[in-house]
């Protein structure tokens, strides 16, 4: 057909990339994970930029035996509150519409004129976020809210201090946090945060232990055990922190046992050599 050299042609011609399309793709921007949601305040109908943090860009390591989710890199309890930095209204993200008017006008007598505005940078680190947590647990507090609310929210900062390995402000307020689930327990409707009642129970269990109370936690937790609608993973978890609790307290009384011959063989061995010997003990060797 009088086409020359066509051996060689290739259908497809896939071309090398040039060293200017690899320098551009070097020196392309990266995409930040934090992202503004525009939001409207509900106290002061001011219209704010919240941060947020992109879902992509998180993922879970792990979660501790309270519900704590460890992120491996960037961590979305950072911007967990939502603050109207006009009038100081403060709550978690999943609160901030659900505000009663007489709690503006609570948030209005009480917190706005006491307010100054703050600038946050555009990334939120743990000691931000516990600044940002405890203006929603004022807010709360101020407001009256439910036991519940103020109760998350603390164990939220709870969980923020054990990032900063901060044992003795968590354990403050994990105490906190205990005393309002119980409350909520009692007297609020369900769910709560996504908890159902069995959820909650294994919580104030696992709070219990935490903060020192085993006798109580054990009754939460057989609590659970025994209920026939609880969920086997739920039930499992509740099993797993019984055993351990049963685990510490024989270590515990094993290490007092041993505390305790110690002492009494300290006490046999001093005593010997205090014992005075007479002359005919000492040559016949009593």
């Amino acid at each position: 057909m009088g086409f020359d050299n066509v051996h060689n042609l290739k259908i497809y011609k896939k071309d090398d990339p040039t060293k200017d399309d690899v320098k551009e793709e070097k020196n392309a921007p990266k995409l930040s994970p934090i992202y503004d949601k525009e939001v409207i305040c509900p106290v002061c109908q001011n219209t704010f930029k919240a941060r947020a943090l992109k879902s992509s860009h998180y993922r879970m390591e792990k979660k501790d035996t309270d519900f704590f989710i460890r992120y491996l890199s960037e961590n979305p309890y950072f911007y967990d509150v939502w603050l109207c930095n006009k009038c100081g209204y403060a709550s978690m993200k999943i609160d901030f519409e659900k505000i009663r008017d007489h709690q503006i006008e609570l948030v209005k007598q009480k917190i706005t004129p006491r307010w100054h505005g703050k600038i946050y940078p555009e990334v939120y680190d743990v000691d931000i976020a516990i600044e940002r947590y405890k203006l929603a647990l004022l807010n709360y507090t101020i407001m009256e809210a439910k036991s519940s609310k103020k109760a998350m929210t603390c164990l939220k900062i709870a969980w923020m201090y054990r990032i900063l390995n901060d044992a003795q402000e968590e354990l403050l307020f994990l105490k906190e946090a205990l005393e309002g689930f119980n409350d909520a327990y009692y007297n609020e409707g369900f769910p709560i945060y996504g908890m159902n009642s069995f959820a909650l129970m294994y919580l104030i269990g696992e709070l219990n232990r935490r903060t020192g109370d085993n006798e109580k936690a054990l009754l939460w937790f057989g609590q659970v055990i025994t209920a026939p609608a609880v969920s086997p993973k739920l039930k499992d978890l509740a099993r797993d922190q019984k055993d351990l609790i049963k685990e510490e307290q024989q270590l515990l009384e094993k290490k007092k046992q041993e505390e305790s011959e110690d002492t009494t063989s300290s006490t046999d061995k001093e005593e010997v050599p205090t014992k005075k010997k007479g002359f005919f003990s000492k040559l016949f060797g009593k």
